[in-house]
């Protein structure tokens, strides 16, 4: 890497450009301070806009609309069979990544913050060293540390050509056929996503289910959908080995003790992500991450050292771009001498497969684990009018509540546009409701959203579309 000779100083340096990194920078400067962002990749908006979040969400999109197309001949709709353009399916993807970059740069440009592309590194714990760029100091006040997270690697294929999810997202091919290592959210995106354009799927889990972090009763949807669009799920199942051959790989699985040899086109790896703090010298400074390269943070978002700040996937957590964000906004606050630090009682989590999985809050896993007693409500989308109409029955809604108060702990749910609808069910942990604040709440109808008020009365014994318990 070329090094500048330029010396500079900053009030604050942010080292990272994603959702985290950008967002602090612009609240900082809204808040009047001095901002310089250092970014080592050309485009800005980190990971999730690049190649991961935004480009995913435009291919899950684009598959859905082929498989309403085909699923439409239930409603006395015909369509041909629709045909999948690569390149132009590539171009619009494109179109809506290169958009949102040059939607931040502008951003930037118009709140006066300077954007240095380069690598940067801690010179000590007042300044960092920068290469690929001109200015090869960079003096400052405050620092956020914004670098995200990078993608596992498999001891296996770490020197063969297989596909990270960076790479499945820019639709080199369709290949006839793709291991997907990994059933998390990512496997399962990337994994429908092909599976939707033609590939078929085998998905390679070490753990007994998929998506370990979610509740079973909710997992079990999206699972049932999977096996009907993928060849074959493997649980309790581990890579060992992998070769390169001219029709592609020979992997080699360790599946329930049993090793299995299997032939395919092409291999996509997604065990998910590590944080991104091992190349900045943190030895030059007293902050220390612990074994897996986290940065442990106070609520205001301090590190050991007091000045220098750390957001997004480098800290403990789960790794998602809107917890990223808020904190950012955060520490610039606190950076800016404002009263400010990460209260929030849930961050929301959501899964685009079909049907969509969406948690907040406390979970049923994570009640049972710690023995907290609960109340659950669960409200099936077949007795939904709006469901029915969509002929999207499969899923539920479920509200988790504290027994004696009717405090609502935690709210989970699968099924269409829960995504959206996951944000009712988070405003109301971060506003202190109880079951009864979601019942009263006029719920407009038919709209899924409905299915939150209903699970709300189940919970509090008074169902209206479903049967009342048994009594004894």
């Amino acid at each position: 890497m070329v090094m500048g000779s330029l010396t500079e100083s900053t009030e604050l340096a942010i080292i990272g450009a994603g959702p985290g990194g950008y967002v602090a920078a612009i609240r900082a400067a809204d808040l009047g301070k001095e901002v310089v962002i250092i970014e080592e990749n050309a485009k800005l908006g980190g990971v999730c806009l690049r190649a991961g979040c935004i480009p995913s969400k435009a291919l899950i999109n684009a598959v859905d609309l082929m498989e309403m197309a085909r699923e439409a001949k239930r409603m006395g709709l015909t369509y041909e069979e629709p045909k999948v353009d690569l390149d132009a399916l590539r171009t619009w993807t494109n179109s809506i990544v290169d958009g949102l970059v040059g939607g931040i740069a502008g951003l930037l440009k118009r709140r006066g913050i300077e954007v240095i592309k380069g690598t940067a590194r801690f010179k000590n714990n007042r300044a960092l060293m920068i290469e690929g760029a001109d200015v090869s100091e960079l003096e400052f006040k405050d620092c956020i540390i914004a670098t995200g997270s990078d993608i596992n690697i498999l001891p296996p294929q770490d020197d063969l050509p297989v596909w990270r999810s960076a790479e499945a997202l820019k639709l080199p091919e369709i290949p006839e056929s793709m291991i997907v290592v990994g059933g998390g959210y990512i496997g399962l995106e990337m994994g429908l996503v092909y599976a939707g354009l033609g590939s078929r799927i085998t998905v390679v889990e070490f753990s007994p289910r998929l998506l370990s972090g979610a509740d079973f009763d909710l997992v079990e949807v999206v699972t049932k959908h999977c096996e009907k669009k993928f060849e074959a799920i493997m649980y309790d199942s581990k890579v060992v080995g992998m070769d390169k051959t001219s029709a592609g790989y020979l992997v080699k699985v360790d599946h329930k003790g049993a090793t299995r040899q299997i032939e395919t086109a092409q291999v996509l790896i997604a065990i998910g992500r590590t944080p991104k703090t091992g190349d900045l010298r943190l030895q030059n400074t007293r902050i220390v991450p612990d074994k897996h390269g986290f940065l442990h943070v106070n609520p205001e978002g301090r590190t050991d050292e007091p000045h220098i700040f750390a957001i997004g996937d480098v800290t403990p957590g789960p790794m998602l771009a809107h917890k990223a964000s808020r904190e950012g906004k955060v520490v610039a606050e606190v950076i800016a001498e404002h009263h400010s630090e990460f209260d929030n009682r849930a961050i929301p989590a959501v899964v685009f497969t079909d049907p969509e999985l969406a948690w907040t809050g406390l979970t049923e896993r994570e009640a049972n684990e710690n023995g907290i007693k609960v109340n659950i409500g669960r409200f099936p989308l077949r007795a939904l009018g709006r469901a029915r109409t969509m002929g999207r029955t499969d899923g539920f809604v479920k509200v988790i509540s504290e027994p004696d108060t009717n405090l609502v702990l935690g709210v989970g749910m699968v099924g269409p546009h829960v995504s959206e609808l996951i944000s009712e069910a988070t405003l109301a942990l971060e506003m202190g409701a109880t079951l009864e604040d979601l019942k009263v709440t006029i719920h407009p109808h038919p709209t899924i959203s409905e299915a939150i008020m209903e699970a709300a009365e189940v919970a509090a014994g008074e169902p209206i579309h479903i049967s009342p318990p048994t009594k004894a």
